[in-house]
């Protein structure tokens, strides 16, 4: 068989397989409790029935997550410059961006609320903070992992500093870069939803995900539940498509991981 049609065929396979064990699941639990695994049927009235109200809160999600996923790029690729470029200063810094990243966000949450209010901006800079890491420690880890022997070479060939931070460092850092990318692409979603449950607003009738999943749970729609989870679910798989996308496209031609081989 085609090894281009088997990589296509081989996930559908399992999606059937998945949606078929839900269903058989769903009718293997006694009659009390199915309503805690709806059948597909009822997932897709769900869908049908909240469909308008899932889609205005998946694009404010989908905002705040590229807007937080986003701003974390940008400050990840400056921030991983400055850590590679001195040994002093990656040892001053490296520590606090540690504990930045191991604050909890439910402690986070109520001051956010305190400094800038319930709403987007809160859920933003939720965002922004669970995505930065991963992209920092990944590409100041490639900015630092380029052979000695390359990095000899520019220096005998008196190239400067920036010269060799750009034409050497950075392109090799692209592949760390990406991987950091693909991290933070899955925890944007995750972390704009969960943020929008802890610091989110229904101010103007806006609310992302979060607020949804929590007014169905208050309301026990469970079918919704689930069909809310799943949009989130998209919204990952969206975002992480488009990260690998721009890796393929910036990386296929000359790196190991993305030229053509057989499955």
């Amino acid at each position: 068989m085609n090894p281009r049609l088997l990589r296509w065929l081989l996930p559908l396979l399992l999606a059937v397989a998945l949606l078929a064990g839900w269903e058989t699941l769903h009718h293997l639990l006694p009659a009390s409790r199915r309503f805690l695994l709806p059948d597909l049927a009822r997932l897709g009235a769900a869908f049908r029935e909240h469909g308008a109200e899932l889609a205005r809160a998946a694009r404010y999600t989908a905002g705040a997550a590229l807007a937080g996923f986003g701003l974390a790029a940008l400050v990840s690729v400056g921030a991983s410059l400055l850590l590679a470029s001195s040994g002093l200063i990656r040892t001053t810094l490296y520590p606090y961006l540690m504990l930045l990243q191991m604050v909890p966000v439910i402690i986070i949450a109520p001051i956010l609320i305190l400094w800038v209010g319930p709403g987007a901006p809160s859920v933003i800079i939720v965002t922004f903070l669970i995505s930065f890491f991963p992209l920092v420690v990944n590409t100041t880890q490639g900015l630092l992992s380029v052979e000695r022997a390359q990095v000899d070479l520019f220096r005998m060939g008196r190239a400067s500093r920036l010269q060799e931070m750009f034409l050497l460092r950075v392109p090799a850092a692209l592949p760390y870069f990406f991987t950091g990318l693909r991290i933070s692409a899955i925890l944007a979603p995750i972390g704009a939803l969960t943020a929008d449950y802890l610091v989110g607003s229904t101010t103007g009738g806006l609310s992302g995900l979060g607020i949804t999943a929590l007014l169905f749970s208050a309301r026990n729609e469970i079918a919704a539940l689930y069909a809310t989870a799943l949009v989130g679910c998209l919204l990952g798989f969206a975002l992480v498509a488009a990260v690998s996308g721009l890796a393929w496209l910036a990386l296929r031609r000359w790196h190991d991981s993305y030229t053509p081989s057989d499955l």
